[in-house]
C-alpha cells in the first residue's frame, strides 16, 4: 500500500484531531503517502483540492483543539449510487488505496456500503468510459478502516467512542455548578443532555453528579404514573435533609408507551407537584465542543495508530474493521457485525423491548444502572428479614487521591441498602490505632460524590509494634467483621501485615479488601487505580497552558510530575500533550540522551521551532533532576531559546475527580461489597484487592500481591503502559523516520 487518506465525518467529536494527527504522523513513519480529505463524504465526492496530501507539521500542535481541522459535513450525494461512483473516481485518481474514517455509526454504515460495492462501482465508471479497465485492476481492492467519533457512545465495537468522555466532562462540570447554586437557593434544575436514542451520557453523568433522578430511553419508568413515583422520591429526600434535587433528562428519553418525555414536562410536573421553582437547562453543543479530555486524546491516538497499523496488514477478503477500546486494550470488530448489533438495538427500542435493549447495552451499562438505582434512593431499603448483615469497617489509606469521597459515599449506601451497618474510620491506620470509628448513616455522606479529598481523613500511616494490640482491641469493640481500605501501596503493605498476623490476634480473622486510589498508578493487579484518570487530566491542562505561553516567545518547558518511580503519569501525558520528549523513571536517563536532545532542539529553533515541552518523572535520575535538565538546556540553547521549569507538584493530587474516576470508585464499591458478602458466609474468609485486569474487573488473593510488586523500585512488574512507549516515541519526532517517497504525476484516465 502506498496512499491512504483519512477523513471525519458526522458530527464532531472532541478526539477527531488527536486521531488525525496519530494517523497521518504513523503512516508517513511508515513511509506511506497520506491524503485529507476535506469536509467528510462532501470532499470524497468533490474531488479536486479537498482531496491533497497531508504533511507531518500539518498536525502539529492540533491534540489539544476540539473539532476537526479537516472538516466533517452530511452529504446527501454520497447516500446515492451516483455520488458513491463520483467519490470512488476520486479516490483512484489519486491513487488512494486505502481510508480510514472517523464518525458515527452514520458514517461507519455509508463506509461498510461503499466497500461493498467498490467493485461494481470500478466496473460502472469503466463502462461509462471515466476510466480504463487497467486502472480499474489495478485498484481493484479498497481497504476500509473506521474510528467511532461521537459523544453518543452509541456504537458497537468499543465501550467508549472518540468524544464520550470529553462530553462526560462537560456534563458533570456544568452539573456540579448547577448543584452548588442550586443548594444555595434549596432550587430544583432539570438538565437535559445528548445521547440522541443513547442514555450512556446521562446514566454516567447522574452517577458522576450525584443526580437525584434520571430518565434514558433504553429504561423508562415502569409505571404510567411514574411523575408522581418520582416527585415522591425528591419530596422524601427534602425532608431528610437534601437542599437540591438535580434530574438529568436523556433527549431521547420516552415512557413505557413509548412517547417523548420532554425535559419541559419535567420541570413543570415538578413546580406542580413539588410546589418548588424548577429550573430548566439544555446543555446543547458545549457537550460536543472544547478541548478533549486526556482519555480521549489518548484513545484517539491509540486508536488512529492502530488504525494505519490493521490497514496495512489488509488483504482483498478482509472485513472492514472497527478500532475501539475494550476494556483497557484497543482492539479490533468486524464492522458489519457492530452494525447488526446496533440495528437490533435501535429495533429492540422502536418494538418497546426495553429488556432486550439493556442486553444488549452489556453488563457494565446494566450494573452502572443497578448502582445508580440505589444510589438516587431518597432513603434505603428495609433490611430483608434473616438477611445475613456486615459490620463493615471503610476507610482511607496512603496519599489522597481525588474519587475517594466517591467511593466511600458508594460503598456507605450500597452497604446500607443492602442491611449492612457500615462504619467510618477517619485518618487511615492511625484511627483504627486510635479507635477513631463512627457508625455512617445514608445522609452523613451525601453531597460527597463530587468532592476531592478524602473527607474521611488519610495518611500513610502502617502500623507497627502495640499498633496491632491496639487495632485487635478496636476492631472487637465494634464488632468489625470485614474490613475494605481505599488507598494505595502503603494501605495494601498495612492489609497484607493483618492478613499474615491471624493466628496471632484473632480479630484479624476477617475478610479485607483493598480498592486502588493512588495517583501513580502504581499498584499490583489493578491496570487502573482511582484518582489517577484526574491526576492526568490536571497534568494536561497545566502542559496545554504552558505551551500557550511558550509559543509565544521561543521557550522549552521541563515539565515535572509525580508518579514515584512509576512512569504511567508521565508516559500518558506526554502521549495526551504531545510533548517531544518524556523521561521515565523506568528507563533512566544517560547524559548522552541528554545530548541528543540539545542537539535536536538546537536544530529545532534554528530552522523556525517556536516551542518545546519535556516531561520528566520526579523520580527519572537521582542526579539529572528538573532543576539540572533546565540548566542544561538554558546553556546550551543559547540565544536561540530560554528554558523554564515547572514541577506540578500537589495540583495533581487536588481538584475535584473526573467523571472517570467517580464512576470507576462506584463500580469498584459495588464489586467489593459483593465480594465482602460473599466472603463472610464461608468458613475460611478470604481477603483480595479489587482492580480492572485487561476487560473485566476482578480480584487477587492479599497473598499473592507481593509477587506482583517490584518492592524496591515501589511499582507493579506487569506495566502495561509501557507497550505503548513505541507510538508515544514515534509520534514525537520531529519528522518521519523514513523518506515518503511520493509521486506528483496524476494517473491516467485515458
Amino acid at each position: 500500500m502506498r496512499r491512504i487518506a483519512v477523513l471525519t465525518s458526522g458530527g464532531d467529536a472532541p478526539g477527531m484531531n488527536a486521531a488525525v494527527r496519530a494517523v497521518v504522523r504513523t503512516g508517513l513513519d511508515r513511509g506511506i503517502e497520506t491524503f485529507a480529505i476535506y469536509e467528510g463524504y462532501q470532499g470524497m465526492v468533490d474531488g479536486g483540492d479537498r482531496i491533497r496530501p497531508i504533511t507531518w507539521n500539518d498536525v502539529g500542535g492540533i491534540l489539544h483543539r476540539g473539532g476537526t481541522i479537516i472538516g466533517s459535513a452530511r452529504c446527501a450525494e454520497f447516500r446515492t449510487r451516483d455520488g458513491r461512483r463520483t467519490a470512488a473516481y476520486n479516490l483512484l485518481i489519486n491513487q488512494i488505496e486505502g481510508v480510514i474514517i472517523i464518525g458515527g455509526d452514520g458514517s461507519l454504515s455509508g463506509a461498510n456500503l461503499f466497500r461493498s460495492e467498490w467493485p461494481e462501482l470500478l466496473a460502472e465508471l469503466v463502462s461509462e468510459e471515466r476510466i480504463p479497465q487497467t486502472l480499474a485492476d489495478e485498484y481493484r481492492h479498497l481497504a476500509i478502516v473506521g474510528l467511532v467519533g461521537s459523544i453518543d457512545n452509541d456504537m458497537f465495537g468499543t465501550d467508549v467512542t472518540i468524544g464520550a468522555d470529553t462530553a462526560l466532562h462537560r456534563i458533570t462540570d456544568a452539573v456540579d455548578a448547577i448543584s452548588s447554586t442550586a443548594a444555595s437557593h434549596q432550587r430544583s434544575f432539570v438538565v437535559e443532555v445528548m445521547g440522541r436514542n443513547s442514555g450512556y451520557l446521562a446514566l454516567m453523568a447522574a452517577l458522576a453528579t450525584g443526580a437525584d433522578w434520571v430518565l434514558i430511553p433504553e429504561a423508562p419508568p415502569m409505571l404510567d404514573d411514574w411523575e408522581d413515583k418520582m416527585c415522591a422520591v425528591l419530596k422524601r429526600g427534602r425532608e431528610l435533609g437534601r437542599r437540591d434535587s438535580i434530574v438529568i433528562v436523556a433527549e431521547g428519553a420516552r415512557d413505557w408507551h413509548g412517547n417523548p418525555i420532554s425535559s419541559q414536562h419535567v420541570a413543570s410536573v415538578m413546580e406542580e407537584k413539588l410546589g418548588l421553582e424548577a429550573r430548566l437547562t439544555i446543555l446543547g453543543h458545549v457537550q460536543r465542543g472544547g478541548a478533549p479530555s486526556a482519555f480521549d486524546r489518548n484513545l484517539a491516538t491509540l486508536s488512529g495508530a492502530a488504525a494505519v497499523e490493521v490497514i496495512l496488514q489488509m488483504g482483498p477478503d478482509s472485513p472492514v474493521p472497527v478500532i475501539g477500546i475494550l476494556g483497557n486494550r484497543i482492539s479490533q470488530s468486524p464492522l458489519q457485525t457492530c452494525l447488526e448489533r446496533n440495528a437490533a438495538l435501535d429495533a429492540a427500542l422502536r418494538e418497546r423491548n426495553f429488556e432486550k435493549a439493556m442486553e444488549l447495552r452489556g453488563k457494565g451499562f446494566i450494573d452502572a444502572f443497578q448502582t445508580l438505582r440505589t444510589l438516587v434512593r431518597a432513603e434505603p431499603h428495609e433490611p430483608v428479614p434473616g438477611r445475613a448483615s456486615l459490620r463493615l469497617a471503610v476507610m482511607n489509606a496512603g496519599a489522597p487521591s481525588p474519587g475517594m469521597n466517591t467511593a466511600v459515599r458508594a460503598v456507605v449506601r450500597l452497604g446500607i441498602d443492602r442491611g449492612h451497618q457500615v462504619f467510618g474510620v477517619s485518618h487511615g491506620f492511625q484511627g483504627l490505632i486510635d479507635g477513631s470509628i463512627q457508625a455512617l448513616d445514608w445522609m452523613s455522606v451525601n453531597g460527597w460524590a463530587i468532592r476531592g479529598g478524602a473527607e474521611l481523613g488519610t495518611n500513610r500511616k502502617k502500623p507497627s509494634g502495640s499498633d496491632y494490640y491496639a487495632i485487635a482491641r478496636n476492631l472487637e469493640k465494634y464488632e468489625i467483621d470485614s474490613l475494605l481500605i481505599i488507598g494505595g501501596w502503603s494501605g495494601y503493605e498495612a492489609a497484607l501485615d493483618l492478613y499474615r498476623m491471624r493466628s496471632q490476634y484473632p480479630a484479624f480473622d476477617l475478610p479485607i479488601v483493598c480498592m486502588p486510589a493512588t495517583i501513580d498508578n502504581d499498584l499490583p493487579a489493578s491496570e487502573l487505580s482511582i484518582g489517577a484518570d484526574t491526576a492526568l487530566n490536571s497534568i494536561v491542562e497545566a502542559i496545554d497552558k504552558i505551551k500557550q505561553s511558550a509559543v509565544a516567545s521561543k521557550r522549552v518547558f521541563v515539565v515535572e510530575v509525580m508518579g514515584g518511580k512509576c512512569g504511567y503519569l508521565a508516559l500518558m501525558g506526554a502521549l495526551a500533550s504531545g510533548a517531544e520528549r518524556v523521561y521515565l523513571a523506568e528507563e533512566g536517563v544517560t547524559l548522552a540522551e541528554l545530548e541528543e536532545d540539545v542537539r535536536q532542539l538546537i536544530e529545532g529553533f534554528t530552522h523556525g521551532k517556536r516551542l518545546g515541552v519535556m516531561i520528566r518523572n520526579e523520580l527519572a535520575n537521582p542526579t539529572y533532576d528538573t532543576r539540572f535538565m533546565a540548566a542544561l538546556f538554558e546553556e546550551e540553547g543559547g540565544k536561540l531559546f530560554d528554558v523554564r521549569q515547572s514541577i506540578l507538584g500537589h495540583i495533581q493530587q487536588g481538584g475535584n475527580p473526573t467523571p472517570f474516576d467517580r464512576n470507576l470508585a462506584s463500580r469498584l464499591a459495588a464489586d467489593c461489597i459483593e465480594y465482602l458478602e460473599g466472603q463472610i458466609e464461608t468458613d475460611e474468609p478470604q481477603s483480595a484487592v479489587a482492580g480492572l485486569l485487561g476487560s473485566k474487573m476482578g480480584f487477587t488473593n492479599l497473598d499473592e500481591v507481593p509477587h506482583m510488586m517490584d518492592r524496591r523500585e515501589r511499582r507493579p512488574r506487569d506495566q502495561w503502559w509501557m507497550a505503548l512507549r513505541s507510538v508515544a516515541r514515534v509520534l514525537a519526532q520531529p519528522g518521519p523516520s523514513v523518506e515518503v517517497q511520493g509521486s506528483d504525476e496524476a494517473v491516467s484516465v485515458e
